[in-house]
């Protein structure tokens, strides 16, 4: 089986999963995002992207309704014993399925927990099962249980982070060795790309972001690739990713004599940063994270230029993205705790100028401060 826990440690985590649904009066949860579903039963599929529903009492029962094409996944990658089936036809409706066999596990007239906020549930699947649960069970929007459960990190979650914190540094070698002038932007994303997979690590929850010229202001992947220039910049933004656990780095990188206000940028931003890990304690907030990045940024006269929020959690997720939950930005009040996995980024966009600056790592949460992942320094990235 390709099940990269062990049953004790699942079961741990739908226990304690089970005991906040029984301290909030919920008898079960539906459960509709991946990352959920792997969490508490090492369920690996982008079979999300049709309906299914895991289910998990606050007995501790569970099963998952699916589509055909995930049951040996299921079977083969998780714990799951208990798999039904929805059939494709024109007129199926699996949320009516879905109401029956939660009438099997006794919920009719119970309360349950819904993760509204998921990519497998959509809004025309939602209209689909508010109507089926009418007059069967009560409900509440549950999105955050298992979320706020999945951001503090196992010992053998860790593992996986630090895995994907080394395959992450692989990238960024192998991006560097290859970024000089006339340099192609595809073949440094193969590389990139390639090195992850080489170390025996998975796809990202989105794309390699990777932009020269004026498209290194952007922070977000989009297709097509061009050369890089004599005198440049190339932003980065990726991830190592080992077990569906990410790692991130984010780097521009400047080719040929860099600008003067792109080294200012660069020192703005490794102090922001240095700012941010000395807020990032136990016991404080995200908030206060993204309030020390900004004072650095603003007093240096980058107010214009910076982001309304400055990183978040890392874990195990799934596409369309590797941002988890909680963020850092202003006034969140989610406490941060030891077991926590950050990516904490800088990022300085001068529209005006052209000029971009990025500085991006990924950070462990200790007992009593932080770990800093990853080999490489934050020093600034120039290549000839």
């Amino acid at each position: 089986m390709a099940v990269h826990f062990s049953a004790e440690e699942l079961a741990a985590r739908r226990g304690r999963a089970a005991a906040v649904m029984a301290g909030r009066g919920l008898d079960g949860l539906l459960v509709f995002r991946q990352e959920s579903m792997f969490y508490l039963s090492g369920y690996d599929s982008f079979g999300y992207c049709f309906f299914q529903c895991f289910y998990l009492g606050a007995d501790g029962r569970f099963f998952l309704l699916t589509r055909a094409p995930d049951l040996r996944q299921a079977q083969r990658t998780s714990v799951i014993q208990d798999i039904r089936v929805w059939g494709d036809r024109q007129d199926s409706n699996p949320q009516v399925q879905l109401r029956d066999a939660l009438a099997g596990f006794g919920c009719r007239g119970k309360k349950l927990g819904v993760e509204l906020d998921a990519c497998g549930l959509n809004a025309r699947h939602w209209q689909r099962l508010s109507a089926a649960l009418d007059g069967f069970c009560g409900w509440e929007d549950a999105s955050n249980l298992v979320n706020e459960l999945r951001a503090v990190k196992s010992a053998a979650e860790i593992s996986c982070v630090r895995r994907a914190a080394e395959l992450a540094d692989d990238a960024l070698d192998a991006a560097v060795d290859m970024a000089r002038p006339g340099a192609d932007e595809g073949e440094i994303l193969a590389a990139m790309q390639g090195a992850v997979f080489a170390g025996g690590g998975d796809y990202p929850g989105n794309e390699f972001i990777i932009g020269a010229g004026e498209d290194a202001l952007l922070c977000r992947y989009f297709s097509g690739r061009k050369k890089l220039a004599a005198r440049d910049q190339l932003t980065l933004e990726f991830a190592g990713v080992f077990r569906r656990y990410h790692a991130c780095l984010m780097h521009t990188i400047l080719i040929g004599e860099p600008h003067r206000e792109h080294r200012r940028m660069h020192q703005v931003c490794a102090g922001a940063m240095d700012h941010c890990l000395a807020a990032l304690q136990p016991g404080k907030t995200a908030g206060g994270v993204f309030d020390a990045h900004a004072e650095v940024v603003d007093a240096a006269g980058f107010r214009a230029h910076r982001m309304n929020a400055c990183g978040y959690s890392l874990g195990a997720t799934f596409a369309p993205t590797w941002m988890d939950w909680p963020m850092f930005h202003h006034a969140n009040p989610a406490l941060i705790r030891p077991g926590m996995v950050f990516f904490l980024h800088m990022i300085l966009m001068n529209s005006d100028a052209g000029r971009a600056m990025t500085l991006g790592r990924t950070v462990l949460v200790t007992e009593n401060g932080h770990e800093m992942l990853g080999r490489r320094p934050a020093d600034l990235i120039v290549r000839g």
